[in-house]
């Protein structure tokens, strides 16, 4: 992934033309979702705006081999799959800022869209902000992640084959994690703050009935043990009711706490889940105010990968220019 100066930065994402300030389509947010639609609304001439935020690329770039991609038969590093992705999007004139967006007002159209002290105006908005693991905020957990720490099992457990792994959480993410790893682990243990699982009845039956998983209660995560040449090599656990600490062998952590979606922007003027999720019709990524669009990981908490997020960032796409052109806005 190449990395941009501050300056660099500045003179790509820093000094728009006050034409420059309304945009048929605005896109918030990068990673597969924002870049896919930026490709697709570029193409059709849309001529797209997207601010990347403070991660351009999303939770990829925090991801090493991504093998679930499909088109690269031997895989590829997560920050050089969404480098690419950026870079195709500004081949066909996407606009791509580094900056935060800091507030929006969706109740007038064009809708405005506020970043820092700019402000600008967008007929149709394409919300692709993600959402972002919940971790336990370790900082050997950050050193590691992406060698031997892992917040996706779906993305990054083939990796861990014949390996013994463990699973921090008790909710049903954490027990479907950990059933899903037994596919190929050779040990699942799951670590828990509380004496029992949170997990819905039907999945803690599965999980309590495979011989490969196993159980630390009343314990938390305290230290990861390894480095980035040999990966996840251990734990430090700690009781939580003794208030003993323990080494706990293992080569992989998984934690499974939860996500929260990055919709802060969107209270009170989007619908949401109970969960602060997107709410999008069904079918389509119309939301709850005509013109806005909604694609990725902040409207999907079923399947979030990085294919089903590029899938709906096309969706968005095409039906954000549809809308356009109902609207006679895309001449």
């Amino acid at each position: 992934m190449t990395c941009l100066s501050a300056d660099t930065k500045g003179q790509i994402g820093g000094r728009l033309s006050t034409q420059e300030h309304h945009r048929k389509v605005i896109i918030i947010g990068s990673g597969p979702a924002g870049y896919t639609a930026a490709i697709y609304t570029a193409r059709a001439n849309l001529h797209p705006l997207l601010f990347a935020g403070e991660q351009p690329g999303g939770q990829l770039t925090i991801t090493t081999d991504v093998d679930n991609y499909p088109g690269f038969s031997h895989g590829i590093l997560g920050p050089e799959l969404m480098e690419n992705m950026r870079l195709q999007a500004e081949r066909f004139d996407t606009k791509v800022v580094y900056k935060m967006v800091t507030k929006v007002d969706l109740s007038q159209r064009p809708f405005v869209v506020t970043v820092g002290n700019e402000v600008y105006t967008a007929d149709a908005l394409i919300v692709s902000s993600g959402a972002s693991a919940k971790l336990l905020g370790l900082q050997s957990e950050q050193h590691l992640m992406g060698y031997g720490v892992s917040a996706c099992a779906t993305c990054d457990g083939f990796f861990f084959r014949d390996r013994e792994v463990a699973v921090v959480g008790g909710g049903d993410t954490a027990v479907e994690e950990a059933t899903f790893l037994t596919k190929f682990c050779s040990k699942v243990t799951l670590i828990h703050r509380r004496d029992k699982l949170r997990a819905s009845k039907i999945m803690q039956d599965r999980a309590f009935a495979n011989p490969k998983v196993s159980y630390l209660w009343d314990s938390a995560v305290e230290e990861v043990i390894g480095d980035r040449e040999q990966g996840v090599t251990g734990l430090k656990i700690r009781n939580l009711k003794t208030n003993e600490i323990t080494d706990f062998s293992c080569q992989g952590l998984f934690v499974a706490i939860g996500h929260q979606p990055n919709t802060s922007l969107f209270k009170g003027q989007l619908e949401l889940t109970e969960s602060e999720y997107i709410v999008t019709k069904p079918g389509s990524t119309y939301t709850s105010v005509e013109g806005v669009f909604a694609a990725g990981d902040v409207q999907d908490f079923t399947y979030r990968q990085a294919v089903t997020a590029a899938g709906t960032g096309c969706m968005a796409a095409i039906d954000a220019e549809r809308w356009l052109e109902t609207q006679h806005l895309t001449s």
